[in-house]
């Protein structure tokens, strides 16, 4: 059942006589352009991961498990890499993905989210657009003094701010991997003309906050839509390098049309291809492309063609042959 679209007509019967104006009401926010941060050096960026993880080991809100993580080789290296993780969750979903990198040759930082990964499991719930394009734009300040060349790998609501980092003027983001990218829902849970009320409605918090069956919090979801609303049109050069999305289409979340549709954009913009992978459906894998671990050596695999595509690599076509079961 499309609850989403429930919940929404639930709340236009409450204003049916402003939806006009809901369709009006501009939904870009002053407060999502974050001024480029001041460049900053390899010891004093990891002395600032180093100082973020030692609070949230001393914050009791924080679950050990969902700390910032930060794989350093001990010195700047070639090439870093920011991980976002995605809305609900925390940077332990990167986990064996940090691991794919910085054994690849990465510096990797893996920063968590406001009012995420908490012991209040509500707590996202009042996470804002703000707070989480100025988290993304502090998450590459560090990333990008950890290396002579950076990228940024963003999944779900995290690839929504892997793409306005990616289009922020003054940061050099190299090569840009989104993981099922949610730039829309899925037209099953609100179709199009939906999204931008929903955005006025529970984004700026004018109807009381409602949560869907997966836990998700439309007045939260919403913040990663404005966000995605702000993106430029058209997209600008920025030199960027390489480009790439991956999908399942098993995924009941992300409106898989404009999963590609919003990154190709972009890379065409920048004169790139962009490198489009679509798991195999005998795979099992829904929303989260990160849940591999019960893939066992075919999940090994994805997360070595993850790490391909980020660099550049062509997407392979889809295997039609069932390996997995």
């Amino acid at each position: 059942m499309p609850e989403i679209i429930a919940l929404l007509v639930g709340g236009l019967a409450l204003v049916a006589a402003a939806v006009a104006g809901l369709y009006l009401w501009p939904v870009g926010r002053s407060g999502l352009r974050v001024a480029p941060a001041r460049p900053l050096d390899f010891d004093t960026a990891t002395s600032a991961a180093a100082a973020l993880i030692a609070a949230e080991t001393a914050d009791p809100e924080v679950r050990p498990e969902s700390r910032s993580r930060l794989l350093s080789h001990g010195s700047r290296t070639s090439r870093a890499v920011l991980l976002l993780h995605g809305y609900t969750l925390a940077p332990e979903q990167y986990e064996r993905l940090a691991e794919e990198f910085f054994d690849s040759g990465y510096n990797v930082w893996v920063p968590r989210a406001p009012r995420h990964g908490t012991v209040d499991r509500r707590a996202h719930h009042r996470v804002e657009a703000g707070e989480l394009t100025t988290y993304a734009a502090q998450g590459w300040a560090v990333a990008a003094a950890l290396g002579d060349e950076v990228g940024v790998v963003g999944i779900s609501g995290g690839a929504v701010l892997a793409a306005w980092l990616a289009q922020v003027p003054g940061n050099v983001v190299r090569h840009l991997l989104l993981l099922s990218p949610f730039f829309a829902p899925n037209p099953r849970q609100a179709p199009a003309y939906a999204v931008k009320p929903l955005i006025t409605l529970y984004g700026r918090r004018v109807l009381r906050d409602r949560v869907t069956s997966r836990g998700y919090s439309l007045a939260a979801v919403t913040q990663y839509l404005t966000i995605a609303r702000t993106l430029p049109k058209p997209p600008r050069r920025t030199g960027l390098r390489s480009a790439a999305v991956a999908i399942s289409p098993l995924d009941g979340v992300v409106d898989l049309r404009a999963a590609v549709d919003v990154p190709r954009r972009i890379a065409d913009a920048n004169a790139i291809p962009l490198r489009v992978c679509t798991l195999p459906e005998t795979l099992g894998v829904e929303h989260n492309t990160l849940n591999l671990a019960a893939l066992g050596a075919e999940g090994d695999e994805l997360r070595r063609l993850y790490v391909a595509l980020y660099e550049g690599a062509p997407a392979p076509e889809p295997d039609p042959t069932p390996t997995h079961r």
